[in-house]
Parts: C-alpha cells; structure tokens; sequence
C-alpha cells in the first residue's frame, strides 16, 4: 500500500509546531512517561495504525519497556504485567479511543478508577494525550502512511 500524499503535518509546518506544543503539554504533567507510552501504543493499536504502533513500541523499548509487556499491551487484562495505575490509563485510552462503541463513552467507572491513580493534571494529561495519539492515528490511517521499512 502506498501512501495517499505526505504526512499532512509535514506538509503543513504551523501543524507541527501545533503537535509538539500537545506532545510537551502531555508530557509534562507528572503521569510517568511509560504510562504515556502504553496509552499511546494501546490507541494505535485499535486503531490499526502501522506508523504510531512501529514508532511507539519501538520508543517505549528504547526507554526500556519488556518485551514481556509490549508483546502483551493488546490484552493488557489477562496479563499480570501491569500496575493498577497502568491498567485504569489503559482502559481510559480503550474507552476515549472507542467512543462510538457505547452509549456511555467512557462510563463513570472507568473514569472513577482513573482518578484513583492520577490528580486532575494527571488526568488531564493522559485525556490529551489520548486525543494527541488519535489525531496521529487518523492522519496516518487517512493517509495510509506507512511504518518505516528501516530504522
């Protein structure tokens, strides 16, 4: 499959600059870099994006993530690999990334058992990070960009 055009954020240089603005408010709120990691990877998975799920498990690797781990973040539930903290950013990354799987999006408990492991910044982070990783995922998906062929 070949891509439709360039990635329409390189085409667009204010997009960018726009993009690493989110990137860095995301990351800078404290919710550990991992955690961040796992949510991104997670989304791009469901949402079947080649480029994000290449480039994410490969950075979380890079940042010393188990293989153990990686090869288990699409069933994160039947593993016993993961904090508490971990899994309630999963399955708030599951349930924002799914909003049209269910009347109530993201029902009270997911939310609730987030709010457990993260403060109001916290929260607000991974929420934007989520929203920051499905931008990517639809640009790529749109676009049919690819994962590298060489790293």
């Amino acid at each position: 499959m070949q891509a439709r055009i360039e990635n329409p954020a390189e085409l667009l240089p204010d997009a960018v600059k726009a993009i690493n603005l989110l990137y860095k408010a995301a990351h800078s709120a404290g919710v550990p870099s991992s955690t961040l990691e796992l949510v991104h990877l997670r989304a791009s998975q469901i949402n079947g994006c080649g480029p994000c799920v290449d480039s994410g498990a490969r950075a979380a690797r890079k940042n010393g993530e188990t293989d153990e781990r990686l090869f288990a973040i699409a069933v994160w539930r039947e593993t016993p690999y993961f904090t508490d903290a971990e899994r309630s950013a999963l399955a708030l990354a599951e349930a924002a990334t799914r909003l049209a799987d269910r009347s109530d999006a993201v029902p009270d408990d997911v939310w609730n058992e987030a709010a457990k492991h993260f403060d109001d910044s916290g929260l607000a982070a991974i929420v934007l990070w989520i929203a920051t990783t499905n931008l990517f995922n639809r640009i790529n998906v749109t676009t049919r960009q690819q994962a590298p062929q060489n790293w």
